[in-house]
């Protein structure tokens, strides 16, 4: 396989705006990327690949040439990219597709045109609105339109030369008040053409005029007296203002406008899109995109902002984003509100995120237990304790003290339900002398979290402390002096009874004594003292040895600390041969040591 002179490529490139290529060595293209540099970011693949992530890794290794394209601007490299993305559906570029086919409603280009719903567009078919990511809406416009207007549902082909012929005859519809007959040419159609315009206002978001058609129907009919008319008009007035009034209003003076949110994991993208017309949101949409090299979230969003609103078709000139765009739009506003009605909607599009981000992390998770006892049981637990996340990584904290001598404290860690030993830790305390839990507990959870924290480390899902309310509240305080409290949920279970407590609550939880998460629970506190009573026991063995070695003459507590970390056991220490002292204290102590030992084993 030959390899790729990258530095006689990279000599080639400019340092100007505009879209790179990627190919392997079947000269399929396999990345298309954007920069404002070309040059920096194509080297930025070159120099220093022991920093990349594994992925890049793999496609700097696939890499066999290079080509590239120059823009006048970053946005102009955006469509490009955009573009070539599309084109070339390159295996290590985020793809942002929805599998799904949305619905669509669509206004027909006929005669009398019909109103229906279709999921392949065909502009040649008609006029088109959507997609309808969220269906219960689209179907709540068009039972509006039932009550308000008497659209045609058959197919039949209403030309005027059929309609004189009188080729057709009035159906069921007809009688029973849901059509006005245009087969027959009981209805003009000038004024079927009339409703359908009311129907497209409506379908772009803007219901003044539909509004304002009804009322001077209304008052035409009331002062023509035709009240029953005019009762009818006010009717379907009333109907499309009750129908506004249930959409999610955001406020009038807030016109047209694009809102986007979007977080992120170690393996996805979450987005959520929602489009507001004249003051209410119209159309809203989630969706999931799966990583696949290291980028960012800025960039992605711009990429997810310009597919939307493509897809969309939306002409809003000012898009309110929770993190800002990595290009600038042309002609559009990009903002990020931190006050007032913007921030608001911002607000609830991140809700919509977030929710959905969860959604698919428990659907997943639940797919998973089907088969899985550990993961069903976590899911009991995340249900049992009311948790936002399912408890993959749990961390449970015990002290071990007799009578305040030795004091130890453990801490056992649970991944994806079971034991993860190699992230067991032991602390021993540095700040509390005596038997004082509180302080002890509230000690060693600073330290273990300021750890995780100066190392950049995944932090528990889960925090369980050993003891009531006492160390509950005093692991809570260390928590609040990190920043931690309220992102780890963390709770106490009291010995007596079980109880399962909760931070600033005085009211304890009772979970069933059978249930599987309960079990969790005590098994990980029965782990946690378990390995804290072994360390317990450990560290009094030794103090005790060390006590006996001190007690011969000449022997120290240094000497008998270096004699037990070389040798391990007393035991160990009577079997040495004179020589292995001497190597360790030098002769004259080992010798001195020997004959000591020898008369202790006589006596």
């Amino acid at each position: 396989m030959t390899e790729f002179d990258y530095k006689s490529a990279l000599a080639k490139v400019p340092e100007l705006p505009g879209v790179y290529r990627y190919f392997d060595d079947e000269g399929t293209v396999i990345y298309v990327g954007k920069a404002k540099n070309l040059k920096n970011r194509v080297s930025s693949y070159f120099a220093k690949s022991n920093q990349h992530d594994r992925k890049t890794k793999r496609l700097v290794s696939q890499i066999r040439n290079l080509e590239f394209t120059i823009a006048h601007t970053e946005f102009d490299a955006l469509l490009l990219e955009n573009t070539l993305i599309k084109q070339f559906q390159p295996k290590f570029n985020i793809l942002l597709r929805d599998d799904k086919m949305y619905p669509f409603i669509c206004i027909t280009n006929e005669a009398f045109p019909k109103i229906i719903t279709i999921r392949r567009v065909d502009k040649k078919l008609g006029t088109f609105f959507g997609p309808f990511a969220n269906q219960k809406a689209m179907y709540a416009i068009l039972e509006m339109f039932n009550q308000l207007y008497s659209f045609r549902t058959c197919n039949l082909n209403l030309n005027e030369k059929n309609i004189q012929d009188r080729k057709f005859k009035v159906c069921l519809e007809y009688h029973i008040g849901n059509c006005k007959g245009p087969c027959e040419g009981l209805q003009t159609e000038n004024d079927y053409i009339k409703e359908i315009d009311q129907a497209k206002n409506i379908l772009k978001g803007n219901m003044s005029l539909p509004k304002q058609y009804f009322e001077e129907r209304m008052l035409e009919a009331a002062s023509k007296l035709a009240f029953e008319e005019a009762q009818e008009f006010k009717e379907k007035l009333t109907y499309l203002v009750n129908f506004q009034s249930k959409s999610t209003v955001v406020n009038p003076n807030i016109k047209d406008v694009d809102v986007f949110s979007i977080v992120s994991d170690e393996n996805a993208f979450y987005f959520n899109f929602m489009k507001v017309l004249n003051g209410f949101i119209t159309q809203t949409q989630s969706l999931e995109v799966k990583k696949k090299l290291d980028e960012t979230d800025e960039d992605v969003l711009t990429m997810m902002v310009w597919e939307m609103r493509e897809k969309y078709e939306s002409e809003a000139k000012e898009v309110i984003t929770n993190i800002p765009l990595s290009v600038d739009l042309k002609g559009v506003e990009n903002t990020i509100p931190q006050i007032g009605d913007k921030k608001k909607l911002l607000d609830m599009s991140l809700k919509n995120v977030l929710y959905f981000k969860k959604e698919k992390a428990d659907r997943q998770a639940s797919e998973e237990s089907a088969g899985d006892t550990k993961m069903r049981i976590l899911l009991t637990l995340k249900n049992d304790l009311q948790l936002k996340a399912i408890p993959r990584h749990i961390e449970c904290f015990d002290n071990s003290n007799i009578q305040g001598t030795n004091p130890v404290s453990a801490m056992v860690c649970f991944k994806n339900g079971l034991p993860s030993k190699k992230d067991y830790r032991h602390f021993t305390p540095k700040t509390v002398e005596g038997p004082n839990d509180f302080a002890t507990m509230h000690e060693v959870v600073t330290r273990r979290y300021t750890r995780l924290l100066e190392e950049e480390a995944d932090l528990p899902d889960l925090i369980i402390i050993d003891g009531g309310k006492g160390q509950l509240s005093a692991s809570a305080d260390a928590l609040k002096n990190l920043g931690l409290y309220g992102k780890i949920p963390i709770i106490g279970i009291a010995k007596r009874l079980e109880e399962i407590y909760f931070p600033e609550d005085s009211i304890p939880l009772y979970i069933d004594k059978k249930s599987e998460s309960l079990k969790l629970i005590q098994r990980l506190r029965d782990e946690a003292h378990r390995f804290g009573i072994t360390k317990h026991r450990d560290k009094r063995s030794k103090n005790f040895i060390i006590s006996q070695l001190e007690s011969i003459d000449g022997i120290g507590k240094h000497t008998a600390e270096k004699l037990l970390k070389h040798f391990g056991t007393v035991s160990n220490i009577y079997k040495a041969t004179t020589e292995e002292l001497e190597t360790l204290l030098g002769k004259a102590k080992a010798l001195k040591l020997k004959e000591q030992l020898k008369v202790i084993n006589d006596q």
